[in-house]
């Protein structure tokens, strides 16, 4: 089965615009992702899938500088985006990030990939998003057959659906195959997304305490028990509301 993995990635953004291309320690965001991305194992491809925005052509640029598949779709229809690239892509099996998780880590990615994998052809999605969530959040990894990815692209009609990618398919458990993936520790409270000042204010710590993008999110955690008051700088900052 040929796992392919889709960083959906714009300049857009409400509360931090152009927050994909945002350095840490001398690396854009975005390279940030799809390297550590392009570590997992289970991975035979890492494709960016970005908009046909004037915007975007920034991320079209720095993806054909370090020779990263990139595709570009609607704004509007991040679903119509995974389904295309995964078409072209000949992917059997999809798995979402996106980027503006510049701690995403390839051992997890592995761990739900793994889990998706050993249970087929019975499971249709994975992911460690599904409540309640133990990993922190920025580690999100989700996974599914391309038919179920197919489903959704035919049946999702609502802009939420649409926009979520992945929102149909977990709306429907009477329809796909779910498994959630939980770790034996819960590490909900955390947050390691960037989509606001704060959290990239946290990011940048994390990045520059270590000085490259190679640690593991074990060491991220032993760091945060030494330096706890890092995790104050983006504690009050509200998730986005799917």
């Amino acid at each position: 089965m040929k796992v392919v993995a889709i960083i959906q990635a714009r300049m857009g953004s409400t509360r931090l615009p152009g927050k994909v291309l945002t350095d840490l320690a001398g690396e854009p965001m975005l390279a940030r992702v799809v390297e550590r991305t392009g570590r997992a194992e289970t991975l035979d491809e890492v494709v960016v899938a970005t908009t046909v925005e004037t915007a975007d052509a920034a991320i079209v640029e720095l993806c054909a500088a370090r020779g990263w598949p990139c595709f570009r779709g609607r704004q509007d229809d991040v679903l119509d985006r995974y389904y295309r690239v995964a078409v072209e892509h000949q992917a059997d099996v999809v798995v979402r990030i996106t980027s503006d998780c510049p701690l995403i880590e390839p051992g997890v990615v592995d761990r739900v990939a793994g889990v998706f994998l050993r249970n087929q052809p019975n499971v249709d999605y994975a992911s460690n998003t599904l409540e309640p969530r133990t990993f922190p959040r920025g580690l999100d990894t989700e996974v599914m057959r391309f038919d179920a990815l197919e489903r959704a692209w035919l049946n999702a009609k609502d802009t939420p659906s649409r926009e979520h990618v992945t929102s149909y398919i977990h709306g429907h458990p009477e329809q796909f195959r779910l498994v959630a993936v939980r770790n034996d520790v819960d590490y909900s409270h955390m947050r390691w997304c960037v989509d606001t000042p704060e959290d990239r204010d946290f990011a940048v710590r994390v990045y520059e305490h270590f000085g490259h993008g190679r640690f593991s999110w074990q060491e991220v955690l032993a760091v945060l028990q030494d330096h706890p008051r890092w995790m104050e700088l983006n504690r009050n900052v509200r998730q986005k509301v799917v």
